[in-house]
């Protein structure tokens, strides 16, 4: 069934009770229809891409020790020069009964229908407590659990991109969190998932095959749950100056397959994460903000390669952050930097370090004019460093215009 006739009976579904029993069943009515009828919103981003580098359809592009050819090819958002139909978001929120909320959130592109996130959290935990359960983005760090259409920005930062993936950590499992009774905010989780990122973790078993001589040996899988998450986050209030900070740790298994299947790294990854956001309120409109966030990943395992069912000792150590300065200056418009760098890449292999580059980054800049909360117009440029061809650096630069348009219920974006 094509995508389309997915949305189309999607939205039927919803909009049917509303049509038929909205008219009859007033606020006297307790079997009124609209009474069940979930918070709707729709999403839907649209972007123009200048660049000044061929398109990503080529397989040979990568940056070396973090994202091999053909993992960066394509990414999620402004994919191609010319006009790109990035995604349209679909979500609905509802209260289950007394004790749950439910939330779900599809993307829909082109090609493509998913669940981003489907989940329930708890409504009358004791003392403090909070329960979350389903697949949804982890509270790793700052950044990771906000969805594309609040960014600041049209992209993932490069360090979010090359740990996390383009969906980020978005996994299957439970969060428990638990905001502490202070005067100022203090709020611990932990999260179990199942440990299927295919960037830093996976579970999946894998055959290699020699084609020399037709031999092949096979990796052990792992079963889940087989990713651990904890995180602390804090905050603090002098005046118009507003802190938030935070500091975050996943560790799990890992299973990296190349793309095609021709070796594998197997072992355990461990990532540390420290962000800080600092606010200034100039007035009710007007503020300044700087958002940094930092993480470091850490693996230690084997590297199976055809004609090595031994494996190789392998391990990992590697950094990067990125850092955005937002100002809005009126109501209506916002202006951003962002720098990205990746900063740390060090390779051993049987303790024999790779030469590798350890200075990939971005500048960006953005413009952006809201007319509402319901529309945004964005122009960003960005100077790209981090893409590199037959082992030579290929700088780029970007000029992106995006349209960012959403109806129905509309949610508070995070602070």
């Amino acid at each position: 069934m094509k995508i389309t006739s997915y949305f189309i009976i999607i939205i039927a579904l919803l909009i049917t009770p509303i049509a038929t029993f909205g008219g009859q069943g007033g606020s006297s009515d307790p079997f009124s229809q609209t009474k069940f009828v979930p918070a709707i919103s729709f999403v839907m981003d649209f972007s123009y891409l200048n660049r000044d580098l061929g398109d990503f359809g080529s397989m040979g592009f990568e940056m070396p020790g973090f994202l091999p050819a053909g993992h960066t090819s394509g990414p999620l958002l402004n994919g191609e020069k010319g006009f790109n139909f990035n995604y349209a978001e679909l979500s609905l929120f509802a209260t289950v009964d007394p004790y749950f909320d439910l939330f779900t959130s599809f993307h829909l592109g082109e090609d493509f229908f998913e669940v981003e996130e489907a989940y329930v959290t708890t409504r009358k935990f004791p003392h403090g407590f909070g329960l979350k359960m389903g697949k949804f983005l982890s509270s790793f760090g700052r950044f990771n659990a906000q969805h594309a259409h609040t960014w600041n920005f049209q992209e993932l930062p490069l360090v979010f991109r090359v740990f996390f993936g383009e969906d980020g950590l978005n996994e299957k499992g439970f969060q428990l969190n638990w905001v502490a009774p202070t005067d100022f905010y203090l709020s611990l989780g932990v999260e179990l998932f199942q440990g299927e990122n295919s960037t830093s973790f996976g579970l999946d078993e894998a055959e290699i095959l020699n084609e020399d001589n037709g031999s092949e040996f096979e990796i052990e899988g792992a079963d889940g749950p087989g990713l651990f998450v904890v995180f602390a986050k804090t905050s603090a209030d002098i005046g118009d100056l507003i802190f938030l900070g935070g500091v975050s740790y996943a560790e799990g298994e890992t299973r990296s397959i190349s793309e095609n299947g021709g070796n594998v790294l197997s072992g355990r990854s461990k990532i540390y994460g420290f962000d800080i956001t600092i606010k200034y309120l100039i007035d009710s409109y007007r503020y300044i903000s700087l958002q940094t966030e930092y993480i470091d990943r850490q693996f230690e395992g084997k590297f199976y390669e055809a004609g090595n069912p031994e494996g190789s000792e392998f391990s990992r150590s590697q950094a990067g952050f990125y850092s955005e300065l937002v100002y809005r200056m009126s109501k209506l418009w916002r202006s951003a930097l962002r720098y990205d760098l990746l900063n740390r890449n060090n390779i051993l292999i049987n303790g024999s370090g790779t030469i590798l580059p350890e200075d990939m980054n971005r500048y960006s800049f953005m413009i952006d004019y809201s007319p509402t909360e319901f529309s945004r117009i964005r122009l960003q440029y960005n100077n790209n460093r981090y893409l590199y061809l037959d082992g030579n650096l290929k700088n780029f630069s970007e000029l992106n215009l995006q349209l960012n348009f959403s109806i129905g219920a509309h949610g508070a974006h995070p602070f």
